[in-house]
């Protein structure tokens, strides 16, 4: 394995699509389960890279979550992000390993971003209260990439994709984002013989979705063509309100019921589309379309988390 790609995080959503995407290439994976290494502990992680000398190294290992999740739970946001993704980084440089893709997240930028949201945005207003802590950790690890790269001349580069979802996505309602939420929340309606699903907020915020298999091919494609200083953002570029989300959902899975929407509870971001033109002229584009994404997400949630819609 000494040519092999680490993938950190890859028993999450996105780590598990990349290395999907790597081995269908025919390329060598290295993966390594928490209960191994804890990213958490920088000896162990310098050991462990020192030790495996990966060629380069995908990071997408992180600790997400929604509103609820990101609201309550503001150290585990940022303290857990900053220090998983600072030990990386730092073993990868100690180690010699000259190539390494981080994955951030589009609330890096500014609530009242212009839009479309071009990478240029980045630090040039107040960022979005709901979801700042996981946003403060993602722009660190941006600034740390760069910052090997001017000092030290490390290949190291940022991803900054769009909302995600997918096969493998998380599904819990306390902490889970909002297209995989609304997918429980009507299959279990459909399932129970509700009439109703109340959904938070007002149901008028736009946002951009991309399928977790587009994302692990752009940062595959990254990895192998994008050299640039500045982080490169990676979405579709298409915009659906939530209620649309909701009422597409809802046709996919053959649910004809009300929803109700809850103005009490925060929208964030009342708009989130990011300009991918950057890496779209470098010859990357998504393949899948919003409707068959979710019908393939929802196939995975009712082949392993069926028994969920009873609680």
């Amino acid at each position: 394995m000494q040519h092999a790609i680490w993938v950190a995080g890859h028993r999450g959503m996105v780590g598990s699509a990349i290395v999907r995407a790597l081995k269908a290439q025919g390329r060598d994976v290295l993966t390594v389960d928490r209960r191994e290494l804890d990213l958490g502990d920088q000896a162990a992680v310098h050991k462990w890279v020192e030790q495996h000398k990966p060629s380069s190294i995908i990071f997408c290992a992180a600790k997400v979550g929604g509103i609820m999740a990101n609201d309550t739970q503001p150290v585990d946001f940022l303290y857990d992000n900053l220090l998983i993704q600072n030990n990386t980084i730092h073993a990868a440089h100690q180690a010699g390993v000259d190539r390494l893709v981080f994955l951030g997240s589009s609330c890096i930028y500014p609530k009242f971003a212009e839009q479309p949201i071009q990478e240029s945005s980045l630090l040039t207003g107040p960022l979005e209260p709901t979801n700042e802590w996981y946003a403060i950790a993602k722009i660190a690890g941006i600034k740390l990439c760069q910052a090997y790269m001017r000092q030290y001349g490390r290949s190291y580069v940022s991803v900054m994709p769009c909302n995600l979802y997918g096969p493998g996505d998380n599904f819990d309602l306390r902490s889970s984002h909002v297209l995989p939420a609304l997918v429980r929340k009507i299959l279990a309606a459909k399932a129970n013989g509700s009439t109703t699903v109340e959904i938070w907020g007002s149901g008028t915020p736009l946002r951009e979705f991309l399928h977790v298999d587009d994302l692990a091919s752009g940062v595959i494609f990254c990895h192998d063509n994008y050299f640039g200083y500045e982080h490169i953002n990676c979405g579709s570029e298409s915009e659906v309100t939530i209620k649309q989300l909701a009422e597409t959902i809802a046709e996919v899975v053959g649910y004809d019921g009300q929803f109700i929407f809850d103005a009490t509870k925060p929208d964030g971001t009342p708009r989130k589309v990011m300009d991918s033109s950057r890496i779209r002229e470098l010859g990357w584009s998504h393949k899948i379309d919003l409707r068959d994404g979710i019908r393939s997400t929802v196939t995975w949630f009712v082949e392993n988390h069926l028994d969920a819609l009873a609680a």
